[in-house]
């Protein structure tokens, strides 16, 4: 979802700048506990379990914290895919075998080196995050549009599930038409969805 600005779409006198900046506020501890108890649940649900191919963000400014996961997801034998941004075209889905390969790219961003893209079709679970999400499975991200654009290029099944701390969740997002709405949410606290 594009940016909105916190007139337009005000919930509850929250705002997206509001959130990335208590998000921001977290202390380091905290962010590893609640992200090691979010990745917990991942990995106990079917959606991760039947996964054979995973596409994980790489984490920035205390969002959900991935790198263990996608080292565990490795050490399983999963395939793992991450993001890459090309200017002009979008994201692009790069397999992993170690997380040494990732270099600070786009936005400051670990990134792994441009090259082929896995087979989108192959993909059977993206990990998303996000700034701001509902109880309905909506996202607003952080303005760019790329997840937007990325996320339709998938197989109808892949399974879309976004990581959140709970305080990034509000109770209603305005949606619009070419939003894509998320499969689950996966907080500190709870498991949302599947939704419809």
């Amino acid at each position: 979802m594009a940016y909105k600005g916190c007139i337009k779409w005000r919930t509850k006198e929250i705002s997206e700048k509001k959130i990335i900046e208590q998000r921001l506020s977290l202390l380091q501890k905290e962010v590893e506990q609640k992200s090691d108890t979010i990745m917990s649940t991942l990995f106990s649900t079917d959606y991760y379990k039947k996964a054979k191919v995973v596409m994980f963000y790489v984490d920035m400014r205390n969002e959900v914290m991935t790198k263990k996961a996608i080292i565990k997801a490795l050490s399983e034998g999963k395939r793992v895919v991450v993001p890459r941004v090309k200017k002009g075209y979008g994201l692009l889905a790069i397999e992993i075998k170690s997380l040494d390969e990732l270099k600070t790219g786009t936005f400051g961003v670990l990134e792994p080196p441009e090259r082929e893209e896995v087979i989108l079709e192959e993909i059977d679970l993206v990990v998303v995050p996000g700034v701001v999400f509902d109880k309905k499975g909506y996202r607003i991200g952080y303005g760019g549009g790329y997840y937007d654009r990325f996320l339709p290029k998938l197989r109808k099944d892949a399974k879309k599930i976004a990581v959140a701390f709970e305080m990034q969740m509000v109770d209603f997002i305005p949606a619009e038409s070419h939003d894509i709405k998320m499969d689950a949410i996966i907080t500190e606290k709870r498991l949302y969805g599947p939704f419809e």
